[in-house]
């Protein structure tokens, strides 16, 4: 698999997630420890940025999941 498709499957999850849970773009940026611009979510979901492990890991918290469940792209698949 490229590193596009990769890219583009674990922001297809993260904003699956983030619907599912009922929590907009700048809510999810208000619920992230540290500063991280909100646009850079909107970047990460469409795939056109490759997120640090400490970011996706921010995220994560911030959804209140684990970071294997976010990382978990496989189900995003289909």
């Amino acid at each position: 698999m490229e590193k596009s498709e990769i890219l583009k499957l674990i922001g297809k999850r993260i904003k699956e997630l983030r619907l599912q849970k009922g929590i907009s773009q700048a809510d999810l940026v208000g619920r992230m420890e540290g500063n991280i611009d909100p646009t850079n979510i909107s970047r990460i979901e469409a795939g056109r940025t490759n997120p640090t492990v400490i970011t996706l890991y921010r995220i994560a918290e911030a959804l209140d999941i684990k970071l294997i469940e976010l990382l978990n792209i496989e189900s995003s698949e289909n």
